[in-house]
């Protein structure tokens, strides 16, 4: 059994990506703040005492500049699992302000963060989000170079399909064990 620790990134800066008027996905070229920085930092000290023999990380930009500070103090490369990317608020992409983001969050949470029986939503259900980075979390332990803990730099999101936790803070991280990734069917309504 490996360790796994779910780190959320660090907080990022939205405002080069409003000074642009970027809509939508775009928001996920946004880099870390000063503030996130730190929180990447002292996530990598605490990260530390765990004996980490991998990273991964999400593909987008405030995930791998998180990585980027968790590998330089521990001194493991990254590697970019692509199914570890943050919840789609609304597949066709077709988003532009985060007001209509917390829209579809709101009706997400409303229905339980499924899709009603016999209903199509946008957003992506907690099902799919939980499948995806599960897949994602067991081929990375399989390939662990070693015996140590995995650490994986995600999102909220992500963090909450496999732990429950309705909030996990920018800079702080969850522990699961790869058991954990063995998900029943009843758990996946989607």
């Amino acid at each position: 059994m490996t360790a796994i620790y779910l780190l959320r990134h660090g907080e990022a800066d939205y405002q080069p990506v409003r000074e642009r008027q970027w809509p939508g996905s775009m928001a996920d070229l946004a880099p870390l703040s000063a503030r996130g920085q730190q929180q990447a930092s002292a996530a990598a000290e605490r990260l530390a005492e765990v004996a980490a023999t991998m990273l991964v990380c999400s593909p987008m930009t405030r995930a791998l500049q998180t990585a980027a500070v968790v590998s330089c103090q521990l001194g493991l490369p990254i590697e970019i699992a692509l199914d570890l990317h943050e919840w789609l608020p609304d597949d066709t992409f077709s988003w532009h302000t985060h007001a209509e983001v917390l829209d579809y969050v709101d009706d997400f949470d409303s229905c339980g963060g499924e899709w009603p029986v016999g209903e199509r939503r946008p957003w992506e259900p907690m099902s799919a989000v939980r499948r995806r980075a599960s897949t994602a979390l067991r081929a990375a332990t399989a390939s662990n170079p070693g015996d140590g803990a995995l650490v994986a730099v995600c999102h909220e999101m992500v963090i909450r399909s496999l732990t429950g936790a309705v909030k996990t803070g920018t800079g702080e991280f969850r522990r699961i064990d790869s058991a954990d990734l063995e998900w029943a069917p009843e758990l996946d309504q989607g």
